[in-house]
């Protein structure tokens, strides 16, 4: 592979949404920049197990719960 096809693998600082920071490598801007997270694996709902709220849309959750219900195994 020619030289110039490789990206710049450098070093930069990961800041987590509560403040904690690690060192990794990455391509991303120059060497010694921070990355500054929104959203990461402790505050995203899907790693923590947040709960999933369902709007009912003209009944169709509470028709399909009807329906289906028996199969989540819920006692009325």
């Amino acid at each position: 592979m020619k030289p110039e096809g490789h990206p710049d693998y450098h070093f930069i600082t990961v800041v987590m949404t509560d403040g904690t920071t690690y060192k990794t490598r990455s391509t991303y801007a120059k060497e010694g920049a921070t990355l500054n997270l929104d959203i990461d694996s402790k505050s995203h709902p899907a790693y923590t197990g947040g709960q999933q709220t369902l709007l009912d849309r003209g009944g169709r959750v509470s028709r399909f719960n009807d329906k289906f219900g028996g199969f989540l195994g819920k006692k009325k």
